[in-house]
């Protein structure tokens, strides 16, 4: 089974406001372009919901995958093991369980790995998920409702 290197950001236009993901999947000499924007929506929601937009694309399960995502919030929250313990205690007191809940469910179908990269540097493919990001956040005409957004 071939390797998916799997790339991912999110932004959000203010903290909370519109929003929007982009993803670049990779393959073999496959590749595949993905993104999606949100009316009203936090980053954070934005960088989780491109993985899981990512790993739900996936065409056959025990993939390995390869996650470069320069949010530290999905990358330690998954290496340094944090959601799982979140898990246990029932996310008490954390934000986006739906999100962690989606990404647990699809993370487990596959090996999967996480490395960080530092967002808005050298890394091309990650520069270009943050443009594709961008511009679904500021494309207000194809915004979706982020159903499990919740206001604090």
């Amino acid at each position: 089974m071939p390797s998916i290197t799997i790339y991912t950001d999110g932004s959000a236009l203010g903290n909370p406001g519109p929003g929007g993901y982009g993803v670049v999947l990779l393959s073999g000499p496959y590749r595949k372009e993905l993104s999606a924007g949100f009316r009203l929506t936090t980053n954070n929601r934005m960088e989780l919901m491109a993985v899981c937009a990512a790993l739900e694309t996936l065409k056959f399960e025990g993939s390995d995958v390869t996650v470069y995502s320069d949010s530290k919030y999905v990358v330690d929250a998954v290496t340094k093991g944090w959601v799982f313990g979140w898990v246990k205690k029932g996310f008490a007191g954390k934000k986006n369980p739906d999100l962690w809940m989606r990404f647990l469910g699809l993370y487990r179908r596959h090996r999967v790995r996480f490395v960080w990269v530092k967002g808005h540097a050298e890394t091309v493919e990650n520069n270009r998920c943050d443009q594709l990001a961008v511009a679904a956040a500021n494309d207000r005409t194809r915004h979706r409702e982020d159903t499990g957004y919740r206001p604090e």
